[in-house]
């Protein structure tokens, strides 16, 4: 994704105004809504990173979609637009969803992969970390193209690195070591 640090701290701000107003429970539903709108829609996101649409377009349609949200959300989607910042919605709507979860006392996995997760297979994990742990956990997704494919998951202090680079490491240091 994007910007990893300006999306942190648009999520921190919001949550913290959020949870000020006591809005927050309102204002993550917004996030996962915002979140899953934009992961399904490609045309959407390819509106909002096009540098040829002006600003306001992408305000004015961001805002018709999501008119029913709560007046802090559409504060955010403002505060981005303005900011000629609006193509980090989808990771600020992620980033803020992980930070409620963490407020909450929830564990968070985090899952780096080469390319974002489907929903579908975003709750296949998280039923299946759940089993696993056997807490309620809150899922992270991080980009990382040279995991090249495959995943690592880390939830707490434990690891589990099933990425091809991984894999081309351990066959390359197999190599190495039998000459």
């Amino acid at each position: 994704m994007v910007d990893s640090r300006a999306a942190i701290r648009y999520a921190k701000a919001t949550l913290d105004f959020a949870v000020e107003k006591k809005a927050a429970d309102k204002v993550e539903a917004d996030m996962r809504l915002i979140a899953s709108t934009l992961e399904e829609n490609q045309e959407l996101r390819a509106l909002l990173s096009s540098p040829i649409m002006k600003g306001e377009i992408k305000k004015n349609a961001l805002q018709a979609i999501f008119k029913k949200d709560h007046e802090i959300t559409l504060g955010l989607i403002n505060t981005l637009a303005d900011n000629k910042r609006v193509d980090l919605l989808q990771e600020v709507a992620y980033k803020y969803i992980v930070l409620y979860e963490k407020m909450k006392g929830q564990n968070v996995a985090t899952v780096t992969t080469a390319v974002p997760l489907t929903t579908a297979l975003e709750k296949q994990i998280l039923v299946k970390v759940q089993e696993l742990t056997g807490n309620k956990v809150a899922l992270e997704n991080k980009i990382d193209e040279s995991v090249v494919g495959g995943f690592i998951l880390r939830v707490g202090d434990l690891q589990y690195d099933a990425s091809v680079a991984n894999k081309l490491n351990t066959l390359k240091r197999e190599f190495t070591n039998s000459l």
